[in-house]
């Protein structure tokens, strides 16, 4: 058994085709927009007589402190050499914790080689998955009688508008509707030039499509989408305050991705993350019922794991549980 690094894209993106659990995280692009984040990056295969594992560890310096993040990986049937790796890479790097977010494994396997539960997560541990391999038809059917009256309302309107872009330009228009849905919901948006970096990256490949939904020539609502193996990813959206049910332009805007995403021939569509429970103040709560409307299932993850290897980790900890508590989530 050996672990080493993975350079070529072929190889890495070839191994994940056949991977049933997987996520854009997953993606040779993802490391590629680290890299542009002026992040160090190691994209590691695990070979046992042939490649039997591959994950993407990140070097993360953040004000709390430096670590190794492992985004969507890895599973725990290598797991006693891949801590041993990266417990030396971690050494060499002066990382004071190693974050892994795994999406499969036994959670007390990770337990017993000293992981505890994270305080945070940095990325969905629960999302909402929709089965797109059925007729639209049915798709229509399976929905929530609301969201299949608001979208056929919305089809009807000739002053709606839903326009496709693949202009990196057009994020700035994005980040603005952004901005202003960040303030109404109370979250930390990401910059323009972070989603600027992240579509720079998967645009090459034609894996990302920014959706702009119109009324009346104003756009009001707009969408990230990234399509990768298969599935289609909802991964950023915004809108603006007065775009209610009377105009339901959003709902068409989900829906001409999800019709896009079974064109390009995927087989699933992620809605990404979601509120854990149906608590009505959680500040997920109504994109969750939004995201719910369009039919699909609930996905757990496993829970974000840390394995702290210095005392400057638990400082870390407090400053992120504080976090935690300010965000309500």
């Amino acid at each position: 058994m050996e672990i080493k690094e993975i350079t070529n894209k072929n190889t890495w993106e070839g191994f994940f085709l056949n991977v049933k659990e997987k996520t854009f995280l997953n993606s040779w692009n993802w490391g590629e927009f680290q890299k542009k984040q002026g992040e160090s990056i190691w994209r590691l295969g695990v070979y046992d007589q042939k490649l039997a594992e591959a994950f993407l560890v990140i070097k993360v310096k953040a004000k709390r402190g430096t670590f190794l993040f492992v985004p969507h990986g890895t599973t725990s049937k290598h797991l006693k050499d891949v801590i041993i790796y990266l417990k030396e890479l971690a050494k060499k790097k002066e990382a004071s914790f190693i974050r892994i977010s795994p999406l499969i494994g036994d959670k007390k396997v990770y337990h017993s080689f000293g992981f505890r539960d994270a305080p945070i997560h940095i990325h969905p541990e629960l999302t909402w998955e929709l089965d797109i391999s059925i007729s639209l038809d049915e798709l229509l059917a399976n929905m929530r009688k609301t969201t299949r009256y608001l979208l056929k309302k919305g089809e009807k309107n000739q002053e709606i508008e839903i326009v496709r872009s693949n202009n990196i330009a057009d994020l700035k228009v994005f980040a603005k509707i952004y901005q202003e849905t960040a303030k109404r919901h109370h979250f930390v948006p990401f910059s323009l030039d972070y989603l600027q970096k992240q579509f720079s990256s998967f645009n090459p490949d034609n894996q990302i499509t920014i959706y702009l939904g119109k009324y009346k020539g104003k756009i009001i609502s707009a969408a990230v989408m990234i399509f990768w193996q298969g599935t289609g990813f909802y991964h950023h959206g915004a809108s603006l305050s007065h775009n209610s049910n009377k105009i339901p332009i959003s709902y068409l805007l989900q829906w001409e991705a999800i019709k896009e995403a079974q064109r390009r021939g995927c087989l699933k569509y992620n809605f990404w993350g979601i509120a854990p429970n149906d608590n009505k103040k959680h500040p997920w709560a109504g994109l969750t019922l939004f995201k719910k409307g369009f039919g699909g299932q609930r996905v757990d993850y496993l829970k974000t794991m840390d394995l702290p290897l210095s005392p400057k980790y638990y400082f870390t900890y407090f400053i992120e549980k504080i976090r935690k508590a300010q965000r309500r989530l």
